[in-house]
């Protein structure tokens, strides 16, 4: 009997953990919802690429913050007023500068950001690679001058003949 309870809560936490997993909860409170399901749709999708400017790395779609909700409320009352998607975004690019994007469009002033990490990684493998390159190089180096060293000179070789032939 125990071990039936035992195995019924664990199952249960198994549920409840996997079903948070997979309907992650969103901040959007129902007033907060638009009539339109088109633009309310619009405005998610916008939600989810701005930065909460409070929790930093959570979309205002996801934060709880009321500076997200105001946020939020901003993008919805942007797209009533006929604004795209574009318009929108650019409208608070202009007013919170580009860190309210959680992608950042790709321009001078972020092309570190964006070629940075590609850079690193041409550079490890180049960087690998020249390293490999000098092993097999000491290698094949080490393993000639063994056969140089190794290699007899005719007198010696005469004095090995001359030396098996007394046996």
């Amino acid at each position: 009997m125990k071990k039936a309870l035992c195995w019924r809560t664990l199952m249960a936490a198994i549920a409840l953990s996997s079903a948070f997993a997979i309907v992650p909860l969103k901040a959007v409170q129902p007033d907060e919802v638009l009539s339109d399901p088109a633009l309310e749709q619009r405005a998610r999708t916008l939600s989810r690429e701005l930065r909460c400017m409070v929790c930093q790395n959570q979309s205002i779609d996801d934060s709880d913050a009321p500076l997200a909700r105001d946020l939020r409320i901003l993008v919805r009352d942007r797209l009533k007023a006929g604004d795209g998607d574009g318009d929108v975004l650019n409208f608070l690019t202009t007013r919170y500068g580009e860190f309210v994007l959680l992608k950042p469009r790709f321009s001078w002033h972020t092309a570190l950001l964006w070629l940075t990490p590609p850079l690193l990684l041409i550079s490890g493998a180049l960087v690998l690679i020249f390293i490999g390159y000098r092993r097999s190089d000491r290698a094949n180096r080490t393993v000639g001058q063994e056969q140089r060293e190794s290699a007899l000179s005719a007198a010696e070789q005469d004095r090995i003949a001359e030396l098996l032939r007394q046996r």
